[in-house]
């Protein structure tokens, strides 16, 4: 197995993970590389939305490939021609928003050693560079997953107190499972705050590197989660700050 696992993980709901894996995903792609973004927030799934998939029905998702009624590989949604990228290969893997698909994985689970075969197979079916996997908020079973398997994590965080203590939770999970290599990402950064001063204070308190500062940028609230950024605005600072990100995945 060749290609990388790239886990994002916030300890909180709302930092804008999805959002920066969907748009590091697509930037990937742009650059010549095959890769997917995998949904593993099967309890409350929406990359795809992100991706224009809103209101599209899927063949196949996680939660089937978990259930064993389809192959990894059947799960991918080529998104390559949908969103006009030349040179690499981006596909999505969802988890299902069905009502009843999302409260059967709840209450019934599924083999941990499934989605562990899942993220060698498809790197392997689709010859992948990278695999950009999108946690589920917290710590719990694929989160763990994900983070044993990472060659790198990425922490996004905002600059609130229990935003920050999650984080410290989550990187000494992450240590003790001996993840290669973490990386802090600070979003929706408010303007009183000096990036310099928050390097410094994050880097010390939490003995990790800081990735990039992405600011509170008025562009991301109002696109509102509709589509990929990067793509319709290249010479945004968002744009910058996904490349920060890259290049620390090469």
């Amino acid at each position: 197995m060749s290609g990388k696992i790239i886990s994002i993980h916030s300890f909180r709901g709302g930092t804008g993970k999805s959002n920066i894996a969907a748009n590091l995903a697509a930037f990937a792609a742009l650059q010549g590389k095959r890769v997917a973004v995998m949904d593993t927030d099967m309890a409350s799934p929406g990359i795809h939305v992100i991706f224009g998939l809103g209101r599209e029905k899927m063949k196949y998702t996680l939660n089937d490939y978990l259930r064993g009624t389809c192959d990894i590989t059947d799960t991918c949604i080529d998104l390559t021609n949908r969103l006009d990228i030349k040179k690499g290969k981006l596909f999505l893997i969802p988890s299902s928003m069905a009502a009843t698909d999302i409260t059967r994985i709840l209450r019934e689970g599924y083999e941990v050693g499934d989605l562990k075969k899942g993220f060698t197979d498809v790197i392997k079916g689709k010859d992948l560079d990278y695999l950009i996997i999108d946690t589920h908020p917290g710590l719990d079973r694929e989160t763990l997953l994900s983070m044993a398997t990472a060659h790198i994590l990425f922490v996004v965080a905002r600059i609130d107190e229990q935003d920050l203590l999650g984080t410290a939770a989550t990187l000494s999970v992450a240590r003790k499972l001996q993840v290669p290599e973490i990386r802090i990402i600070i979003n929706k950064k408010p303007g009183i705050y000096e990036n310099k001063a928050i390097i410094s204070e994050v880097e010390s308190k939490f003995k990790a590197r800081v990735a990039t500062i992405i600011p509170l940028l008025p562009l991301l609230i109002e696109v509102g989660s509709r589509f990929v950024v990067i793509l319709r605005y290249p010479e945004n600072e968002f744009t910058k700050n996904i490349e920060d990100i890259y290049k620390l995945m090469l």
